[in-house]
């Protein structure tokens, strides 16, 4: 199996990265950050896995970046099997009345427009190959609103949307597109949060399976909709939370007050 992941030099992607490649499949890992890339895929190649990886310098925001990365997939093989789109990201945090309008498009453009053009350069490879799997990644943040979090959820809720539209329109192909929507998971953009503090107790206090996620938590599902047990399944968004998303999203009063000041959380400008 030949598989694309974007934003696989960190985090969720590379820790799906690291599980495919465990179970034999032949991984291309794209990012922004060369360095990053092949750091990455040396504590891979590290373990003496049966699968193999190849990096590609990618920024998925960028159409002809997202071709190349495409072709460099299929290249081992002669044809792409599944990809994760993976990479994302988030610029904006503050109140919305005090949002910055670039950083909101930036994030946006990242998170839906990124996810848009992997999904649109690699479904055709994956109709030309005669069908296939798409994972993409959202956030809990997509259903349980994240106050001061600015684009993120919106832009992941577009996620979730374009998941659902992908698998309609691709059904006929036999192109199946999955959505994973994870918890809080461990890894280094969320340290300030996991390391402890009255944020990670609030997330707790929400998570009926009280516990941090990991990245193998995540990488385990993608696993199964990437693989041939999962054939009947699409236009699925499955929350990998500890079941978060039956209660609320987290309180980051204790951060972002500091910050911005308990009046502007509430809206106020001033004059």
């Amino acid at each position: 199996m030949s598989v694309l992941v974007t934003g696989g030099g960190s985090g969720i992607g590379l820790g799906i990265a690291t599980a495919l490649v465990a179970a034999g499949a032949h991984i291309t890992i794209c990012g922004r950050n060369e360095e990053k890339l092949s750091s990455a895929a040396a504590g891979i190649e590290a373990d003496n896995p049966p699968g193999t990886v190849d990096t590609v310098v990618a920024d998925v925001t960028a159409e002809d970046d997202v071709v190349r990365a495409v072709a460099k997939a299929s290249e081992r093989t002669g044809q792409l099997d599944g990809v994760v789109a993976c990479a994302g990201g988030n610029e904006t945090v503050g109140p919305v009345t005090q949002l910055d309008v670039d950083a909101w498009r930036r994030t946006v453009d990242l998170n839906v427009t990124g996810t848009m053009l992997t999904i649109k350069h690699s479904a055709r490879a994956l109709v030309a190959a005669g069908g296939g799997s798409i994972v993409t990644i959202s956030s809990i943040a997509s259903s349980n609103t994240h106050r001061w979090f600015g684009a993120y959820g919106p832009s992941k809720a577009g996620v979730d949307h374009l998941t659902r539209l992908a698998a309609d329109e691709l059904g006929a192909s036999h192109v199946r597109v999955n959505c994973i929507r994870p918890g809080l998971t461990r890894t280094d953009l969320v340290a300030l949060i996991t390391d402890g503090g009255p944020v990670l107790d609030d997330y707790m206090a929400n998570t009926p399976i009280a516990r941090v996620g990991e990245v193998t938590d995540i990488a385990a599902l993608a696993k199964f909709l990437l693989g041939p047990e999962s054939t009947w399944i699409t236009g699925q968004i499955i929350n990998v939370d500890g079941g978060q998303m039956l209660r609320r999203g987290p309180d980051f009063r204790s951060m972002f007050e500091p910050m911005f000041g308990a009046d502007a959380l509430r809206g106020v400008v001033a004059p």
